[in-house]
Parts: C-alpha cells; structure tokens; sequence
C-alpha cells in the first residue's frame, strides 16, 4: 500500500491510499483522484515519508478540535483536522439532506410559498437563481459539496 500526501491549487492537503505509484496516475489520469475538499482534479503530489509503525500509542485517536478555544496556539486545530471537521460536516448534510438537483430554486419556492411540506433539500442553482430567492426572502446558503463527500470513501 502507497500513501500518499496529496495537493490542489488551493492548498488543501489530504492523503491519498494506492495499491501502487501505477495505480495513483492510473486514478489520476482518469479523474478519480479529487481534492475532498473543493472538488479539485487538479492534484499534485507532495512530499511523503515512510511510515513506520514504532508504536501502539501514536496509532491512538486524537479528537479532532480542542475543548477549548484558547489563544495559546497549541490550541489551534491543525489544517488537517479543519478539513476532518469540514468534511464530516459535509457529509452530515448530505445525509441529511434530498438532492433535488437543478430543480432546487423551484423546489425551494414551493416549499416557501407553503405548496409543498419543508423538508432539508441541496442543489445547484445560478447565482441568479440565489440572488432571486434572497430577495423573496427565502434562506438559501451557497455550499460547495465535492463528490467525495457524497461517498463513503474506501
């Protein structure tokens, strides 16, 4: 097994698991190797080191955010573990959530208007579309889903 440390143009990191180096750019150059994050296919690979297992100890889990949320920069979450949080986040919706696809502005409507029963919906709509049912005072929040997030990852 290869693991390895992956980048988008944004910067997100993430790690990447293949049977081999052949394997990663076969994923790679067929599009199923994307940022988690953002959705990215434009990846890189990044500096990766051996992992060696020394100890039990360092294979414990570790919470993802602290308790607190002190100055003291020990305190300040890793990117890694923002992006953990964001992606779990993200997944939550999706569960949670019908994709209504593009029918989302006028599905959102007729659940504003009382036409139909409300329920948690996600979609793709225009920035005019969003434009339009902020101003007919119906909430909608702009929030990029990557397909990663979408499926249970192996």
């Amino acid at each position: 097994m290869k693991v390895l440390d992956l980048l988008c143009p944004l910067g997100h990191a993430f790690e990447g698991w293949f049977a081999s180096e052949d394997d990663f750019r076969s994923q790679h150059a067929r599009g199923l190797v994307q940022c988690p994050l953002c959705g990215s296919e434009e990846i890189r690979k990044g500096l990766s080191a051996p992992r060696l297992n020394l100890r039990a100890s360092a294979d414990a889990p570790r919470e993802a955010l602290p308790a607190s949320s002190s100055a003291d920069p020990a305190s300040v979450p890793s990117p890694q573990a923002l992006q953990a949080v964001w992606l779990q986040m993200a997944r939550r919706i999706i569960a949670g959530t019908e994709d209504v696809g593009s029918r989302f502005a006028a599905e959102a409507r007729r659940m504003h208007y009382g036409e139909v029963e409300e329920r948690g919906i996600r979609g793709q709509a225009s920035a005019q579309e969003t434009a339009e049912l902020l101003d007919e005072g119906i909430a909608v929040l702009p929030l990029l889903l990557p397909e990663a997030a979408k499926e249970p990852l192996q």
